[in-house]
């Protein structure tokens, strides 16, 4: 499909391919990277980017793609947001790093006042540790969880992704292969099914048979899974966790890590349920592609003391700089707009799935929306039927494709996707 009016690369409509795939430059490059880079990346197909603005992707040979990944749900204002570029030059003119750990940085102080003033905790005051990724501010909330409580033992739930370093691996189980050959794992951590019947075996198994609840830190949960099949939460499940961490005297780690931002259409996903964690965690979308992750938590639980956590770059002034605009945008209108046009998404693949029986179900919230195939076969074909068509999309849990573009997606770009999307649906069917 071409658009021979577009004035800038954000403006396109719809994909360019001048190409094969991958084109003779993207095939040079890969090559190069192929010979000298660890090979536990599980590159998906031969995208070779070259430059990007907003919802669209240009690779090293002119080829043009419609993103429906952000990469990876991280490009939250579109890639190269203007404001977003300005705040990173102007704060890269003044000062590129100092440990924000070990001095006071203003603009880290900035950040963590906006974060603690976003937390979803009902106005109860709030602190904030910065660090470099989602990973790392988990791992940061597995300490603090143990140090606040006392307590040891931590639940995670079937289906969750929460990183790949070692305590955030041992809160992963959404696929094997990604725990696989590194244990022993950390100890102490249990796992239930996600939903309604996690929560049941919680109270009749795990707490009766396993686990005094009174030696369980706290129950780490995405509000939506994620890297388990985009699925939200179902009604009840997080109040049922909320009261349950009430009774024992649980901390609720809320993992919106994914989720968080405005990308389900509020700032935080656990606002649709109404529910209020003890510790929330971002990272993603936080600097809209700069490498950042928070830990915000209720002031009454962050009470470690001084030399108990830290980081040498957690917290760099320009990644700050780039999160505090995300951060006025998603206020300004983004997170808004991430209701609407997910609705749109929404609805098109909804009708997509009336008339192609390929796909079995279709869910999300905001612009974080999975569909479902009869198997991971059937997901890896579509997702390289789309790359082949120009629509960058994901595989996620056992049988799903992920659908999480940046918030600024208009509503003509929806359009074209759900097209091209339901084009894929055709061919993947088509060939048996």
């Amino acid at each position: 499909m071409t658009d021979h009016m577009v004035q800038t690369l954000a403006d396109a409509t719809a994909p360019e391919l001048v190409t094969e795939l991958p084109g003779p430059e993207a095939r040079r490059v890969i090559e190069q990277d192929l010979a000298v880079t660890s090979p536990s990346m599980p590159r998906v197909y031969p995208l070779v980017p070259r430059r990007a603005e907003g919802c669209v992707i240009e690779d090293v040979d002119g080829n043009r793609f419609l993103d429906l990944n952000a990469g990876i749900a991280v490009t939250a204002t579109g890639h190269c947001h203007p404001a977003v570029v300005a705040a990173i030059e102007e704060q890269a003119g003044r000062m590129l790093h100092y440990c924000s750990s070990d001095f006071y940085h203003p603009v880290y102080s900035e950040l963590c006042q906006r974060l603690a003033a976003l937390a979803p905790f009902g106005g109860a005051p709030a602190r904030v540790f910065l660090g470099n990724s989602g990973t790392e501010v988990v791992e940061a909330a597995i300490k603090l969880a143990r140090h606040h409580t006392g307590r040891a033992h931590l639940v995670a739930f079937l289906g969750g992704f929460h990183g790949r370093t070692m305590g955030s691996l041992s809160l992963t189980a959404s696929k094997a292969r990604y725990r696989t050959g590194f244990g022993p794992l950390l100890p102490g951590v249990q796992h239930v099914p996600y939903g309604m019947a996690g929560l049941e075996q919680l109270q009749t198994q795990l707490f009766r048979h396993l686990v005094s609840p009174e030696e369980v830190a706290a129950i780490v949960v995405e509000p939506v899974q994620g890297e388990g099949g985009y699925v939200p939460a179902p009604d009840g499940f997080l109040a049922g966790l909320r009261a349950l961490c009430d009774e024992h005297g649980i901390l609720l780690v809320a993992d919106e890590v994914q989720s968080g931002i405005g990308r389900t259409g509020k700032f935080w996903a656990i606002e649709h349920d109404g529910v209020q964690p003890d510790i929330v965690l971002a990272g993603k979308g936080l600097a809209s592609g700069l490498p950042l992750g928070a830990i915000i938590a209720r002031a009454d639980v962050m009470t470690w003391p001084a030399g108990t956590h830290g980081s040498t770059f957690g917290g760099n002034p320009v990644s700050c700089a780039a999160a505090l605009a995300t951060i006025d945008l998603v206020e300004a209108g983004l997170a808004d707009a991430a209701a609407e046009r997910g609705a749109q998404l929404l609805a098109g693949v909804q009708a997509l799935m009336a008339r192609q029986p390929l796909v079995e179900a279709v869910r999300g919230r905001g612009l974080m929306i999975g569909l479902d195939l009869a198997d991971h076969d059937l997901a890896v074909a579509l997702e390289q039927e789309c790359f082949r068509r120009g629509l960058l999309v994901l595989t996620c849990g056992e049988r799903s494709v992920r659908l999480a573009p940046p918030l600024v997606i208009r509503a003509d770009q929806v359009d074209t996707a759900v097209a091209l999307l339901e084009d894929a649906v055709a061919a993947v069917a088509a060939a048996g």
